[in-house]
C-alpha cells in the first residue's frame, strides 16, 4: 500500500493524538510510534483523513476505532496472533504496552486512586476521556528512530529529508498548536515524556504564558525522573526527558510511577 501525498499532507497537518482535548490528564509524547512498515502508516493515514477531514483542526481521535484499521505483523511466539492493532492492544488477549502501564500507575497515584488491573484498564478504559494520549510529532517512528520518510519520492515535502529538518519544521506549529489547546481547555495535568530540548519547550511555554515559572526537580534513582514543573491557568505541566518504559528492559532504568503521580499532586515535588 502507496502513502499518499493528500493523506500524508492531512495527518501532519491535523493528526495530534488520541482521546478528548476535554480530558483532565494529557500524557504528550514525543512522537507516535510505529511506522516500521509502510503499509501501517498507510492504513493510519487514509483512516485518519476519511474519517477526520477536517482541514486545519488539532485532532484527537478514536484510538479503537483507528486500531481496528490498522493491521498488526509480529514476529516470534505473537505471530499470527493478531488480526489488528485494535486485537493486540483492547481484545481479549491483548498484550500490555510498556509506556502506559506507567502512564495509568501515574495518573491514580495523582488521582489518589487505588492503582487497578493495568491491563483491564488499558483494554476498556484508557485514552476513552479521562486521559488523552498526544503525540507532539505526528508521523509515526519506530523505537530505533529511524528515519524512512527520507525515501518517499515526494518533492513538495522537502523537510522529510532528515528528521532534523522535519522536526525544526514542525516544532513551531505543533508548539502552537498544542499551547492554544491548553489555554482553551485547561487540563488539570499535563506530563510532556521523552522530550528533547526541553530548555527551548520552556522558553516557547513562557512566551505563551506569561506567568508560567518552572522549577526543577531533580530525580530519585527507581523512584522519580529529573523533571521540570509549572503550575498556571489552572494547570500543571511537566516536563522530562525520561520515557516510562524501562531502557533496555534495565529495571534499574525505571521508575515508581504511581508514587511520582502521588508526589506530584501532594506538592512534594
Amino acid at each position: 500500500m502507496l502513502i499518499k501525498e493528500e493523506s500524508l499532507r492531512h495527518w501532519i497537518d491535523n493528526f495530534y493524538g488520541y482521546g478528548s482535548w476535554d480530558a483532565k490528564t494529557w500524557f504528550i509524547g514525543y512522537e507516535e510510534g510505529g511506522g516500521d512498515l509502510p503499509e501501517e502508516v498507510a492504513e493510519k493515514f487514509n483512516y485518519f483523513s476519511s474519517v477526520y477531514p477536517a482541514a486545519n483542526t488539532a485532532t484527537l481521535c478514536d484510538i479503537r476505532e483507528l486500531y481496528k484499521n490498522v493491521t498488526v505483523e509480529l514476529e516470534g511466539t505473537k505471530s499470527g496472533m493478531f488480526k489488528n492493532l485494535h486485537e493486540y492492544r483492547f481484545g481479549q488477549k491483548a498484550m500490555p504496552h510498556g509506556a502506559w502501564k506507567n502512564l495509568i500507575a501515574f495518573v491514580h497515584g495523582f488521582r489518589g486512586q487505588k492503582l487497578p488491573d493495568v491491563l483491564e484498564y488499558q483494554k476498556k478504559k484508557f485514552a476513552t476521556g479521562n486521559e488523552a494520549v498526544i503525540q507532539f510529532y505526528p508521523l509515526p517512528s519506530p523505537h530505533n528512530h529511524a528515519w524512512y520518510y527520507s525515501w518517499l519520492d515526494m518533492p513538495q515535502f522537502p523537510f522529510l529529508k532528515s528528521r532534523s529538518l522535519y522536526e525544526e519544521h514542525l516544532y513551531p506549529l505543533r508548539i502552537t498548536g498544542i499551547l492554544n489547546k491548553i489555554r482553551d481547555h485547561r487540563p488539570e495535568l499535563v506530563l510532556m515524556y521523552s522530550m528533547s530540548n526541553i530548555n527551548v519547550m520552556k522558553n516557547s511555554v513562557q512566551e505563551f504564558f506569561h506567568d508560567a515559572k518552572f522549577k526543577m526537580v531533580k530525580g530519585a534513582k527507581l523512584e522519580t525522573p529529573q523533571h521540570h514543573r509549572a503550575d498556571f491557568n489552572g494547570t500543571t505541566l511537566l516536563i522530562t526527558t525520561q520515557q516510562p518504559t524501562l531502557r533496555h528492559n534495565r529495571i534499574e532504568t525505571g521508575f515508581d510511577w504511581y508514587e511520582f503521580g502521588k508526589k506530584v499532586k501532594s506538592g512534594q515535588l
